[in-house]
């Protein structure tokens, strides 16, 4: 059974703009999907689209089984409690400590007192400092956010989608502004969460060869549409053209 199914999404901004156009797919329990594409191509819109971040105007998506968009206010805070994000630029609050970030994760599960005051259990504490540790980033645990590299701050940043006990990650370019190295360990986190963790990860990439070496399978996007789906050994030079236009070599490094 899937864990999350999207029929003939659609969204339009404007009456002439259409972002997205009839989006069909399905994700299982534990799987990492890489959703690939050109800038403008509707990648960021779909993810936000998935948590009701943006309003969708057509379509249907089923989380868990639940009809993401016939929730009301409070159904959606519970469904968001279940699907975590990790941004391209962290969305991390840069004068609070790594783990005040990490535990702004359970605010879904706080009244709106409770996360004011900062109020968390040592049961959640201790959950904290031992994802810190699984992300070797402990040691980090009192400094802030800000003075963190950028790689140490995607870490944080998977910390508190994690400590939100998800069923799905959505993950928006998550090592656009990282350097080789840093993408490599964020990638190899994200795939050990899916296959140890049983997380569902959904990640948005720019980079054709990292999504073909970490993915299940691939979903191309170009101008809104799906112009592929298939696993990593289904991608061919003549599929990346498609998606992007281009010539593949150009897209490897890009």
């Amino acid at each position: 059974m899937s864990l999350l199914k999207v029929e003939g999404l659609e969204k339009s901004y404007t009456a002439d703009k259409q972002i997205l156009k009839n989006i069909h797919f399905e994700i299982n329990a534990g799987e990492l999907v890489s959703v690939i594409g050109p800038s403008g191509a509707g990648k960021s819109t779909l993810l936000r689209c998935i948590n009701r971040m943006v309003e969708f105007n057509e379509g249907k998506i089923m989380f868990n089984n639940h009809d993401v968009g016939n929730l009301n206010k409070k159904e959606l805070r519970n469904l968001r409690a279940n699907i975590g994000m990790v941004f391209q630029h962290y969305n991390l609050v840069p004068r609070l400590t790594v783990i005040e970030n990490v535990l702004h994760g359970r605010f879904g599960y706080k009244t709106t007192l409770q996360g004011l005051l900062g109020r968390y259990t040592e049961a959640e504490k201790e959950r904290a400092f031992y994802l810190l540790e699984k992300l070797g980033i402990h040691e980090h645990a009192y400094k802030r956010c800000d003075q963190l590299s950028g790689g140490q701050q995607q870490r944080v940043g998977i910390c508190r989608a994690l400590i939100q006990e998800p069923k799905l990650i959505l993950c928006d370019e998550p090592i656009a502004s990282l350097d080789p190295n840093s993408s490599k360990v964020i990638m190899d986190l994200l795939k050990s969460i899916s296959t140890e963790m049983g997380i569902t990860c959904l990640v948005n990439l720019h980079q054709v060869d990292v999504a073909q070496h970490y993915s299940d399978r691939i979903i191309g996007l170009n101008k809104g549409e799906i112009v592929f789906t298939g696993t990593s050994h289904e991608l061919y030079e003549e599929q990346i053209n498609k998606i992007y236009g281009s010539k593949t070599e150009d897209l490897i490094t890009a």
